[in-house]
């Protein structure tokens, strides 16, 4: 049964749509711009989290695989071929990860510099034109950093020195070490065609893992080193994720 307010008139059951309400005064403008950041900054804080997991759990593959290969001499040096592997693959999951908290934390920024920073401390030379900026940014978000950018900063940041323990785990393992059926076999490689035959994986020669693995730091040298553009964040300041 519907309710009634009067004889013969049917009370509506859901409320009438209404106009979206802007903020008509400066007080209202200041509590729209407060929720708002705090929304913008728990979206950044939640991508930053994710960021740090990704390299703990890189960290923790790190540790684990070194722990296996080098507990023992009979342990095959392929393990930590394979601990490269999950460490590149946490890399490019943690770049796609920083692109999206690049997108947060550039309109956190543009607020603090831009509105917050000329309530404290005005300067001259600051325009509107970031409000503008930031509602188109909002219609049609789109990334500020490529893939190969954010790989670049994650490597400075972390990878590159995991990078480098497991090349030296590995150069380790198998210069040091030739791999024997058990570890009273095990002495020093003595030349280098004995390393080249130590570093082979099942059908794979020597030659082939050794240039594989020249090819793949040679990249990571590359995207480590490369000048970074100075764009976004890296215009401002020096303090940077």
């Amino acid at each position: 049964m519907l309710p009634k307010n009067e004889p013969g008139l049917v009370q509506p059951l859901r409320p009438a749509v209404k106009a979206p309400v802007f903020p008509s005064n400066s007080t209202e403008f200041i509590n729209l711009m407060a929720h708002y950041y705090r929304a913008e900054i728990a979206r950044m804080a939640g991508w930053r989290d994710r960021i740090d997991r990704t390299t703990n759990w890189a960290i923790t593959v790190v540790a684990a695989m070194l722990s296996v290969s080098l507990s023992t001499s009979t342990a095959h040096h392929g393990v930590l071929i394979f601990a490269m592997v999950l460490v590149l693959l946490l890399l490019v999951i943690e770049a796609r990860r920083y692109r999206f908290f690049d997108v947060y934390r550039n309109r956190v920024r543009r607020m603090e510099r831009n509105y917050f920073a000329q309530i404290f401390a005005p300067e001259e030379g600051t325009t509107d034109d970031w409000v503008q900026k930031l509602g188109e940014d909002l219609r049609r978000p789109l990334f500020l950093t490529s893939t190969s950018e954010a790989i670049t900063r994650r490597l400075r940041r972390n990878y590159c020195w995991m990078f480098l323990i497991l090349l030296f785990a590995w150069l380790v393992k198998t210069t040091f070490i030739r791999m024997q059926e058990n570890a009273v076999d095990a002495h020093l490689v003595g030349s280098v065609g004995e390393w080249v035959r130590n570093v082979a994986i099942g059908p794979i020669p020597g030659w082939a893992v050794i240039a594989g693995l020249g090819v793949f730091y040679g990249w990571i040298l590359y995207a480590t080193l490369r000048k970074p553009k100075g764009v976004g964040e890296l215009a401002f300041g020096n303090v940077h994720v």
